[in-house]
């Protein structure tokens, strides 16, 4: 019977276990908010050309992400059977979940997301939209649409390596797709125009192209989010070590695996971005553009402050699964109690921001001269109230995020998926409407406080759910070890997560042997 890995020594004090998890978790904290800091870049971006191209950028974003989020549910499953298989010390067997990730990333942008980008039109069209809103918002959804193969394989990779414990690969690769994407997206939006009022110049030559260059830029900078951990993945060492290489062809059966467990977070995350998308553009548009625009302004500012939280979620995934893989069961709860902590303590921080300079918040993005004193005024008075209610829940929507991603940990994706299914119609669309049609003297941020309501129940109900410990019960190498070790027998397992140099990835050690000590890590 194979042996649980041994703890590395920090184990033994008692910082270790803060230092596990914080080793994991800043990475991924990085990483997984390297879209959503695209995205907030790209609105802080085109908000200096008007208010309507800011708004028409945010439903563009948001239809993009509806269509792409069912196969994204699907990417963060990766993470789970790699760092299974990592605590039962059979890296090899996780490598076909790679590539998986990568096949399905390219079938469903075939059958879906390119059928999508060609009649996105006719959607925002039918909630109403005409003139330049349609315009913008169409461009930017059918760019980010046509490039969505990018993003999932991206994203793919991602889960391989950070079910690997290896995040900092991913960190390069988000730092670098950021700074990529914000310097593109600046010369493509303002072209040679530049943006005198802050002294930055244009391009000569290169005419601006607002809400479509944003949309460039980002995907850009996500190709090169996929380029580099993909180099890693193909290089020589993990080749040698993992067969990664030999690989590349489709197989049934790590596919099905995915979508076996994957499919109830893809249809939770399909079904949560659906009345997302539902309440900004339905519930919250029906107030106008002014209202709108203030919602945008706080989404972006509420993504920003769960980025950690995700990190977090990740970071407990991996911890969890890796745990359950050695049969360490307490040590699972307690680092997916840790990072739920440590979550909490940000989003708490974030919550204060929000309350004491949530006007300031909102003029940063308002900083365009030409926008109407009225309009201007209307903004700041709806967004306000706006950043008090995101407040409210912020740190519930944080104690959420990290036990939804110590179940996916643990295998558990249906209870969470059913239950957040029917708590986001109930609450966030059923109440979000109910204040719409009867409460309308409350405005926009009626529908704001059904949505505190949703994510508050919701946190509640996962962390119930964790700490009833009905997890404990599923067993998915149990089902699968077997098949998988006759395809793939144990090869090296790194002694500790300790990172090593990403060049040793990406270029040959003729004296390092697959069978080697701890220099060996993938």
């Amino acid at each position: 019977m194979t042996q649980p890995p041994k703890l590395c020594s920090a184990e033994q004090s008692l910082l270790g276990p803060m230092r596990e998890v914080w080793k994991l978790a800043w990475p991924s904290v990085i990483t997984m908010g390297s879209y959503t800091v695209m995205q907030f870049m790209d609105s802080l971006l085109v908000a200096q050309v008007g208010p309507t191209e800011l708004a028409a950028q945010g439903n563009g974003a948001m239809t993009s992400w509806l269509s792409i989020s069912f196969a994204f549910g699907l990417m963060t499953v990766i993470n789970t059977y790699v760092a299974q298989y990592l605590g039962a010390r059979n890296v090899t067997a996780g490598v076909s979940y790679g590539w998986a990730g990568i096949w399905i990333a390219i079938i469903y942008w075939l059958i879906f997301l390119v059928p999508v980008a060609v009649i996105i039109p006719r959607v925002f069209m039918l909630i109403g939209h005409e003139g330049s809103m349609l315009e913008w918002e169409t461009s930017y959804a059918r760019i980010l649409l046509l490039g969505g193969f990018i993003t999932l394989s991206s994203k793919a990779l991602h889960h391989f390596f950070f079910g690997m414990h290896r995040p900092k690969i991913v960190t390069v690769s988000a730092l670098v797709g950021n700074i990529t994407n914000v310097v593109m997206s600046y010369c493509l939006i303002f072209g040679e125009q530049g943006m005198p009022a802050l002294g930055l110049p244009g391009i000569p030559g290169l005419a601006p192209m607002g809400v479509m260059g944003a949309a460039i830029g980002t995907l850009i900078g996500t190709s090169l989010e996929m380029l580099i951990p993909l180099a890693i993945f193909l290089g020589p060492r993990c080749n040698r070590l993992y067969g990664t290489r030999a690989n590349w062809r489709p197989r049934i059966e790590p596919i099905r695996r995915i979508l076996r467990i994957g499919w109830p977070a893809s249809v939770t995350m399909f079904n949560e971005s659906l009345c997302w998308w539902l309440f900004m553009t339905v519930l919250i548009g029906s107030f106008g553009e002014s209202d709108l625009v203030a919602a945008w302004i706080a989404v972006r500012y509420l993504h920003l402050s769960f980025m950690p939280a995700l990190g977090f979620n990740v970071a407990a995934t991996s911890l969890v699964g890796r745990y359950i893989g050695s049969n360490q069961f307490d040590l699972a709860v307690g680092r997916a109690r840790l990072c739920v902590v440590l979550a909490v303590s940000w989003t708490v921080g974030c919550a204060v921001a929000f309350l004491l300079f949530r006007y300031e918040f909102l003029e940063f993005f308002l900083v365009k001269s030409d926008i109407e004193p009225g309009q201007m005024e209307k903004i700041l008075q709806v967004g306000s109230r706006m950043m008090i209610a995101t407040a409210i829940f912020l740190a519930f929507d944080g104690i959420g995020i990290v036990y939804n991603g110590a179940l996916r940990g643990a295998g558990d994706t249906r209870w969470p998926g059913i239950v957040t299914i029917i708590l986001s119609w109930l609450l966030l669309i059923g109440l979000g409407a109910f204040m719409v049609r009867f409460v309308h003297s409350l405005g926009s941020i009626g529908p704001w406080i059904a949505a505190a309501s949703f994510l508050i129940v919701l946190a509640l109900a996962l962390m119930w759910r964790f700490e009833s410990g009905g997890w404990k019960s599923i067993r998915l190498l149990d089902e699968d070890s077997e098949a998988m070790l006759q395809s793939f027998p144990p090869g090296p397992t790194p002694p500790d997560m300790e990172a090593v140099v990403l060049a040793q990835d990406m270029a040959e050690r003729p004296h390092d042997e697959p069978g080697a000590g701890g220099s060996s890590s993938p």
